[in-house]
């Protein structure tokens, strides 16, 4: 089995510093050509299924992608939802002050946002939902903490904290033997050149 993974495209959210979390983003101009190069740098793959978050900014990402792989299977899965932020969520990262002995991960997992370890535990369920699909190939279209959280079981590193963040439309590809996940690339953004 093969496994793709990229992060959605540049939401005007993004652009200004938004916490966006369950909230479903506005696309930026930038944004709509990132998912251009990234469906252009995805067209000769092969592709069987594709598994988008029901956000948006991700399915909008995930429908760019489609459009080169007619035979491929589009759905939504509601675990590939960016991590639920509670109270933070809408807001920008000015409004809150993260005191100087605190990560930001740490601050969030005080508040009522989810934290990191249910992203983890909903990374792992959608990974044994993902190894019993009969397709071969298949793209998974999220957002940074939930791809953060597939990799890091992938790779067995449970604190998030250890893995760097994922850029817009990046990608990072996994094989699977049917025993281990091996790394084929990590965050490569080339496409974007």
């Amino acid at each position: 089995m093969r496994l793709i993974i990229t992060r959605h495209r540049e939401t005007e959210e993004n652009k200004k510093g938004i916490l966006q979390g369950h909230l479903q983003g506005v696309l930026s101009s930038l944004g709509k050509e990132q998912a251009k190069k990234l469906a252009d740098r995805l067209k000769d793959e092969k592709i069987d299924l594709i598994i988008s978050s029901d956000l948006d900014r991700a399915l909008d990402t995930a429908k760019t992608t489609v459009k080169f792989h007619p035979d491929a299977r589009l759905v939504t899965n509601r675990k590939l939802r960016e991590r639920s932020l509670g109270d933070f969520q809408g807001k920008t990262k000015a409004e809150f002050i993260i005191p100087e002995n605190m990560s930001r991960s740490d601050y969030f997992n005080s508040g009522n946002a989810e934290n990191d370890e249910q992203v983890f535990e909903r990374a792992k369920d959608l990974l044994k939902e993902i190894l019993k699909q009969p397709e071969e190939s298949i793209l998974l279209v999220g957002h940074n903490r939930i791809c953060k959280s597939i990799i890091g079981n992938l790779k067995d590193v449970e604190d998030q904290r250890n893995l760097k963040d994922l850029d817009n439309v990046s990608i990072s590809e996994y094989s699977f033997d049917g025993k281990e996940w091996e790394e084929i690339k990590f965050n490569c953004t080339r496409h974007l050149k």
